[in-house]
């Protein structure tokens, strides 16, 4: 299935030409970022490009760029194993192009390896793929980054990653809810910046039947700000409220959900193809 971009290539060329001071972050719509390092490094996280399953999940905002011009990345990370974070149209061009790793839970690689044959569809090799669970640790290139818990129940193997540079410490949540494997996260790192989901409960169409069916996939405002506060995060990104038709949301309703916690001391609000700083 090829992916054509609405944008072109002016993204992953902005991204390749940038030279942050620390760290730059593009969101791209989803739950989908890229890290790039002062040196360099280059992280992409849950990039997906597909446009969903009409009628039943339909993408509403932009496909950001082709994969298939990307060439400069150091690796691919993945939170779990839903389509929209692990996807061979949308991941293995990259993987292709530039020699980097894939990183994801078991049930991760077994849509890449089993399901979608990432190997057998794309130039990919196995030795591409690199399994991971939580508590462990590597270093890609100038990042550290820590493989860490999550809570989502719709998930059947879901990690969230700490990504800790000179600059400063990002965590990805993946679509984590609040749960109490948060707390401990929040205890042992100084989250400058962190992203969390995002979305309002409604009627998506059932995979069986087609009849529309009550969804919450995501954290509600609530759940979001108690996530972020079990963390203790600085910063908070939301994302994945822009993506599905039925189940969309308005960010800027957490500034007055978070206004009297702690947690978040800010809020980041950015938009498809925005980049920001750590």
């Amino acid at each position: 299935m090829a992916i054509h971009s609405d944008w072109g290539d002016w993204l992953p060329r902005a991204v390749e030409n940038a030279t942050p001071e620390g760290v730059g972050i593009w969101y791209l719509g989803c739950n989908g970022f890229i890290l790039k390092a002062s040196g360099g490094t280059t992280l992409f996280i849950d990039p997906y490009l597909g446009t969903g399953d009409p009628p039943r999940t339909v993408r509403m905002v932009p496909v950001p760029f082709d994969p298939t011009d990307v060439t400069e990345t150091d690796a691919v990370l993945a939170t779990h194993e839903h389509t929209d974070h692990v996807h061979g149209p949308s991941q293995a061009p990259i993987l292709e192009s530039t020699g980097a790793t894939f990183y994801a839970p078991d049930d991760g690689l077994t849509v890449a390896r089993e399901d979608e044959r990432w190997t057998e569809e794309w130039n990919v090799s196995d030795d591409q793929f690199e399994a991971v669970a939580e508590g462990d640790s590597f270093d890609v290139g100038e990042f550290t980054v820590h493989v860490e818990p999550a809570h989502d129940s719709d998930s059947t193997h879901p990690v969230s990653y700490v990504i800790e540079h000179a600059t400063g410490t990002f965590f990805h949540g993946g679509d984590t809810k609040p749960g109490d494997e948060l707390k401990s996260v929040g205890e042992r790192y100084d989250i400058d910046l962190g992203v969390l989901a995002f979305g309002s409960v409604g009627r998506v169409p059932d995979k069986q039947t087609g009849e529309p069916k009550r969804t919450k996939w995501y954290s509600d405002e609530n759940e979001v700000v108690a996530a972020a506060n079990a963390l203790r995060i600085d910063r908070l990104l939301p994302s994945h409220w822009d993506m599905w038709k039925g189940l969309t949301a308005n960010p800027t309703a957490l500034y007055e959900h978070a206004r009297s916690y702690d947690y978040p001391m800010s809020l980041e609000i950015v938009e498809i193809g925005d980049r920001i700083e750590l």
